[in-house]
């Protein structure tokens, strides 16, 4: 006496909303990742004095990593 389960789950209202949402979730973590984890290592490599320039490092990549997203979604609106 199973109960059956619906054939198929219900599906997101706007797909496109729901990607970029996604993506914009997997951007802040990618960043966050880049400078939490990067300064850890920095860190133990070289210790803690280098943690500072260390960090302003990871930070402009990151910032770099944001510049390229801005462009990608300003060309994908572009197009649109």
């Amino acid at each position: 006496m199973r109960k059956r389960l619906k054939d198929s789950p219900a599906k997101p209202t706007n797909p496109r909303a729901q990607r970029r949402r996604e993506q914009q979730r997997l951007f802040w973590a990618v960043a966050i990742f880049l400078v939490v984890v990067g300064s850890i290592a920095i860190a133990l490599a070289y210790g803690s004095r280098a943690i500072v320039l260390g960090v302003i490092c990871l930070l402009a990549g990151a910032g770099m990593l944001g510049l390229l997203w801005l462009i990608l979604t300003v060309m994908e609106r572009l197009v649109k």
